[in-house]
């Protein structure tokens, strides 16, 4: 049977880590979420205040930096370890997610990203979730997704995510961070949050979960088999 390299891309809280780590799961592929790979990148940063306008600062942050993915063996879910701790809570944070648009932005965190990510995929069979995923990382890729949803339906289900782990975030609060998400992620000159021409457009601002899911699987299979 084929393998392929499954890339989804989109928008903060489009669904797509959901989306991809149940397609992988369906069709017995490794899913690799590239947002916690920037967000433990992130994380780091904070913890050891380092300095985002001084390059040097920055690279020597990144090589104390190894990132890792295990199975949760309760769950059946990758999480993501940092120097071989389980950060995958702390990853989630609303600190990280204000910063982590900013840290992604630059150009030697990409550059340190961008080479991880594509040995993680080299033997392909993964599904794979970012920004830049089938425009940079993965040109090549066999299936590419990009997903979009409705702004004010994407900020009420951030705010809802955040609050079922307890952190009391006001809808508009959750709605600027978006936006500021979204205007650096679109405009940074490192690989721009961009649809790749050959990507299938998936809207799930009506969709449920699982019809968003069955789209991607269908779409793979048709190229598998």
């Amino acid at each position: 049977m084929k393998k392929i390299v499954i890339a989804v891309d989109g928008y903060s809280a489009c669904g797509k880590s959901s989306t991809a780590k149940e397609v992988a799961s369906r069709l017995g592929y490794i899913y690799i979420d590239t947002g916690a790979m920037y967000r433990a990148v992130t994380l780091f940063f904070i913890q050891n205040y380092i300095n985002l306008t001084n390059p040097k600062n920055v690279e020597k942050a990144l090589d104390q930096i190894h990132i890792s993915f295990k199975c949760n063996p309760a769950t059946g879910t990758n999480e993501t370890y940092l120097n071989g701790l389980n950060v995958e809570k702390e990853i989630r944070r609303m600190d990280v997610s204000m910063k982590v648009s900013e840290v992604s932005a630059l150009a030697k965190v990409r550059k340190a990203m961008v080479e991880q990510q594509r040995k993680l995929g080299k033997n392909k069979a993964v599904v794979m979730d970012g920004r830049d995923i089938g425009s940079f990382v993965f040109p090549d890729a066999e299936l590419k997704i990009f997903m979009t949803a409705d702004f004010d339906v994407r900020a009420e289900r951030r705010q809802r995510e955040l609050l079922e782990k307890g952190e009391m975030i006001t809808f508009d609060e959750v709605k600027k961070n978006l936006q500021h998400r979204d205007a650096i992620d679109t405009t940074r000159s490192e690989s721009p949050l961009k649809k790749a021409d050959d990507a299938y457009v998936i809207d799930t601002t009506k969709l449920t979960m699982e019809e968003q899911i069955d789209q991607i699987v269908r779409l793979a299979e048709k190229i598998i088999n």
